[in-house]
């Protein structure tokens, strides 16, 4: 059985994560795309129909599964719609703008019978699987403090729906989700969140700075999101830096799939994944260790749902991982706008 997707949306997720990475994923078949791109979708492949309306995918019985890669603000009439017509769905983060809204998909999802998930893609990071592994191994015993920062330098406020201040823009809303998911699939759920989120750059409508802190009852979680960081995108800031009982864990440059699939390289393509930037593993005694960083593979969140779909097997992010992030990041806006400490669970 080969599973026929359809992709709604053609920006810049569609286009760099979603296309090329179903494209790739044997047993799947990207069947058609929503959008007005007919030129860019003949390139990466004439088979695939390039359709004008969404009803033109939802509504046909050969499309087992919809991608949504639509601005934010869109995301939960979407995955409404297409549950309700019997697709199977994988949504862009952020899941939804609200706890409330992705409760109620969730709860659609069961009702439907259909597969539900968040691409949470950068589970599949060199960086993150590099860290967790180390984490894992117990190299540096029982953490105390994990940071994770998500810093890349766009000075310039540019004329974009993620940074024009409408429902669903900002930073946090775009990067947050990645950073959240990582945190909550190592610790699991905090006991409280603490957040200030801000719009630093001038000019900017939409929030472009956030610093956020998880609290866990032996240890302290720190979530960074910059959009002006000279060199954030280079490692001057580390990408991870984790505190130990038996000494510290440094990665300093972020996973190269991103770039990789925007200079057109693809799964399989040699060097695909690879990551030049090892490791540092600081110990108790100021010796440093480097180890070569896991190769990365966010196709594999496409062949997790592809075997899910046909062999019943889990989803790469369940459903249930997705509500747990979307709560964070529900805490952490209410507690950047109030200045209060959140403790979980929501109600």
């Amino acid at each position: 059985m080969t599973v026929q997707a359809g992709l709604i949306g053609y920006g810049m997720a569609g286009r760099i994560f979603h296309a090329p990475l179903i494209h790739a994923t044997q047993g799947l078949r990207l069947a058609a795309i929503v959008t007005s791109r007919a030129e860019e979708v003949a390139a990466l492949d004439p088979t695939i129909a390039c359709v004008a309306e969404i009803d033109a995918v939802l509504g046909d019985p050969a499309i087992d599964l919809v991608v949504i890669a639509t601005p934010s603000e869109t995301h939960a009439a979407l995955v409404e719609r297409a549950l309700n017509a019997g697709k199977h769905v994988v949504v862009d983060k952020p899941f939804a703008l609200s706890l409330a809204e992705a409760r109620g998909l969730e709860a659609l999802a069961r009702e439907t019978g259909r597969h539900l998930a968040v691409f949470h893609n950068r589970r599949f990071d060199s960086d993150y699987l590099s860290i967790q592994a180390a984490i894992e191994a117990g190299t540096i015993g029982r953490v105390t403090h994990f940071e994770s920062h998500f810093d890349r330098f766009r000075p310039e406020v540019r004329e974009r729906w993620r940074e024009d201040g409408s429902p669903g823009s900002g930073v946090w809303f775009d990067l947050g989700p990645h950073l959240v998911d990582q945190a909550l699939a190592l610790f699991g759920r905090p006991d409280a969140v603490s957040a200030d989120i801000a719009a630093l750059r001038p000019g900017s409508a939409a929030d472009d700075w956030a610093h956020v802190v998880l609290r866990y009852a032996e240890k302290r979680v720190v979530l960074h999101a910059s959009l002006h960081a000279p060199g954030g995108d280079a490692g001057g800031t580390p990408r991870f830096m984790v505190h130990g009982t038996g000494g510290m864990l440094i990665k300093r440059r972020l996973d190269p799939q991103e770039a990789q699939l925007i200079a057109g390289l693809r799964p399989g393509d040699a060097g695909w994944g690879v990551d030049p930037d090892p490791v540092e593993h600081h110990d108790t005694d100021g010796q440093v260790t480097l180890s070569p960083a896991i190769i990365g593979c966010q196709e594999r969140f496409y062949a997790q749902i592809t075997d899910a779909m046909r062999q019943g097997s889990p989803l790469p992010v369940s459903t249930q991982d997705a509500l747990a992030t979307q709560e964070v990041i529900e805490a952490a806006r209410i507690s950047a706008r109030t200045g209060q400490v959140l403790c979980l669970p929501l109600p």
